[in-house]
């Protein structure tokens, strides 16, 4: 099988010779080393040489304050880049003090029309492996969005008091994310055939609000962002960190393809649990832990759990680490001994 036979399998849960696996992506300092240990001088290039089952792309943005599509939104009004990986949801936003509609109306949205490169998304898709499954990293993550333009607790807060003002602001990011999403898959030419999407509503614990408003507040804006992927024919990867296994049935039922990324150490998401309980309903990506297993674990380690996760899921299954991207903790030697023994045939 190629690697986008088996996950076009594993999304629908049919037989595969064996799991696919996904190496994830490396960000920053980990990005380096991982090119290092390869060999290559590019994401693109080590995709190439470790040869997994899907190939991953960011959507190429920039605003002018903003180079990443994840962090589009100037919520600190200060026209600085705040990229993903530094920004926070605790810092108040600029509608901290929002109370009606009309109070959001200062705020210049951006179009997306003006700042993704179509060209280049072109470009990526048509030199991608086509034997595997292309994944474009949209992240549409609008309740995390809509909580960084507040701040967290004004947010929260918010969506039990004053549900309005945050709907409004949850209605517009969605529509740019609507149509962020129809500009990339048009630019794809159909050869786009994932997206991952997030929303990261668990802690290490638990939900961090109720499943009822995971359901009023969050799902509705999921839904639609997964049914206009689904028109095009693209699956979707929907990503959630921590204890989430109380939320799942909401992912399910908005449409989710697969359910990303079953945080190991996280309260309840003991892989076997989750098989037992929604494996007839959903498939999954993820379970190689990256908070205590990749980073501090050996490379036997790392192969027993691979071997473990393969016994407990027969198919539904993309193995990858446990987040949504790989960080410099973790040594390469790791990953490598994962993917060598994902890519052993049952």
């Amino acid at each position: 099988m190629t690697g986008k036979e088996r996950f076009y399998a594993v999304a629908e849960r049919r037989p595969v010779d064996r799991l696919p696996v996904w190496m994830s992506a490396p960000v920053g300092r980990e990005l380096e080393l991982m090119c290092e240990y390869y060999g290559v001088s590019s994401w693109h290039e080590l995709q190439l040489k470790v040869g997994d089952d899907v190939y991953a792309f960011d959507i190429p943005y920039d605003s002018g304050y903003a180079t990443s599509i994840a962090a589009a939104f100037d919520w600190y009004r200060n026209g600085s880049n705040v990229d993903p990986e530094h920004r926070t949801l605790t810092a108040d936003g600029c509608f901290k003090d929002a109370e009606k509609t009309e109070d959001l109306d200062f705020f210049e949205w951006p179009d997306p029309e003006k700042y993704i490169d179509t060209e280049k998304i072109r470009q990526i898709c048509r030199e991608a492996p086509q034997d595997r499954a292309i994944l474009a990293q949209v992240w549409s993550a609008h309740f995390q969005d809509t909580c960084a333009s507040f701040g967290m607790e004004t947010a929260l807060i918010n969506m039990a008091v004053n549900p309005e003002i945050y709907m409004a602001v949850d209605r517009k990011i969605l529509d740019f994310y609507l149509k962020a999403n129809k500009i990339i898959y048009e630019a794809g030419e159909g050869l786009i055939d994932a997206i991952i999407i997030a929303n990261d509503f668990g802690s290490q614990r638990g939900l961090m609000i109720s499943r009822q408003m995971i359901h009023d507040y969050v799902m509705p804006g999921a839904r639609e962002i997964i049914d206009q992927a689904h028109s095009y024919g693209i699956k979707v990867i929907y990503h959630s960190c921590g204890a989430v296994f109380d939320a799942m049935p909401e992912m399910i039922d908005a449409g989710a393809d697969f359910i990303h990324p079953l945080q190991a150490h996280a309260a309840g998401m003991d892989p076997k649990r989750i098989y037992e309980a929604y494996g007839s309903k959903v498939s999954f990506c993820g379970g190689i832990d990256i908070q205590e297993l990749l980073p501090k674990g050996t490379t036997e380690e790392v192969r027993a759990k691979v071997r473990e996760l393969k016994e407990i899921f027969p198919t539904g299954m993309i193995l990858s680490p446990s987040q949504g991207v790989l960080l410099d903790d973790v040594p390469p030697a790791n990953v490598a001994a994962m993917l060598d023994e994902a890519m052993k045939i049952n």
